[in-house]
């Protein structure tokens, strides 16, 4: 029996993309299912996320069009991690053997499902989908997002090179995924601590079909940096390590103060006395911003409170499609 698929797109602020995509997922869809790889009863499922446009309003009049097209509100905007988290737990709860999510901006190759779908029936669990190449990015954005990969691996976080959140994962995997409870998310990092079966699939990246990228240079450094105190405490025993160096050193300054004072040879050390404050303060508040960092997300994981809340939808209550 061909197993039914469920697309997740996490929508925001998208009116100008969703239309020219929308028929481009919905093509897919039926092709797979015209080869007999995927149920006819598959769907593609949109995640408004928020938006502040006529967003709901297309994903509303897509899903009029045609049963195949689902859509979601989410009650306010909670970022990109946690739209994608909520189509997929949706997808699970409405009976969905396999979940591919993918973003709405046509960057994506849509055909690169097929293999997906195909790695599914050789056994694999989760399959990542991992760009080639990346000569769309410009230098800048280019150099970052590989520097950033590397760091988080040396952080010691478990994540797929050039892999963002076009994947696919199995109900089976969704399940034991739905046991990680955390409220900061940063699931390319976190699917992988899954486990089960995976494998990759690469595709080249093109440029967004239509309206403009809602990821600017300050939210996918607030997304590393997320990645990287949601992964890794390394960054903390990299602080401890600093400041054993740092007083190692300052103890032996103070030995060479006291030497020097005793054979009479101290100077007037303004500048050097004002650098070397200047210097350990510095070091002394990028510390503390940092541990404070993983002491506010404890703070926000011990509330627990919901990581979505669903306003909408386009059909009925879970298990109740259209």
């Amino acid at each position: 029996m061909e197993p039914i698929l469920w697309m997740v797109i996490p929508c925001y602020n998208e009116e100008e993309v969703l239309p020219v995509t929308a028929p481009l997922f919905l093509a897919e869809l039926r092709d797979l299912a015209q080869k007999g790889k995927i149920s006819p009863d598959s769907r593609v499922l949109f995640v408004n996320d928020g938006s502040r446009d006529g967003t709901w309003d297309v994903i509303r009049g897509l899903a009029a069009a045609d049963e195949h097209y689902l859509g979601v509100a989410q009650s306010r905007n909670r970022g990109h991690q946690n739209a994608v988290l909520a189509g997929l737990m949706e997808a699970l709860e409405n009976g969905a053997d396999i979940t591919i999510s993918i973003d709405c901006d046509g960057q994506d190759d849509v055909t690169a499902m097929e293999a997906m779908v195909d790695a599914w029936r050789d056994g694999c669990e989760i399959v990542y989908g991992v760009r080639s190449k990346r000569d769309t990015d410009t230098f800048f954005k280019r150099v970052t997002a590989e520097g950033f990969y590397k760091l988080l691996r040396g952080m010691g976080a478990e994540v797929v090179f050039n892999h963002a959140d076009y994947r696919l994962v199995s109900a089976r995997a969704l399940r034991a995924f739905a046991d990680f409870h955390e409220v900061n998310l940063f699931l390319r990092g976190m699917f992988p601590l899954v486990g089960f079966k995976s494998t990759c699939v690469s595709y080249e990246r093109r440029e967004r079909l239509a309206g403009k990228s809602h990821y600017p240079l300050g939210k996918m450094l607030a997304l590393a940096f997320d990645g990287i105190t949601s992964l890794s405490v390394r960054p903390i025993r990299l602080i401890t390590g600093f400041g054993g160096v740092v007083a190692l050193l300052s103890f032996v300054g103070v030995i060479y103060a006291l030497v020097a004072s005793a054979l009479g040879r101290t100077v007037a050390g303004w500048t050097s006395m004002t650098c070397i404050i200047c210097f350990v303060s510095g070091i002394q508040l990028v510390s503390l911003g940092v541990i404070g960092e993983y002491i506010g997300k404890i703070y926000l994981e011990t509330k627990a409170r919901p990581r979505y809340i669903l306003s909408e939808r386009t059909y009925g209550d879970p298990g109740e499609r259209r």
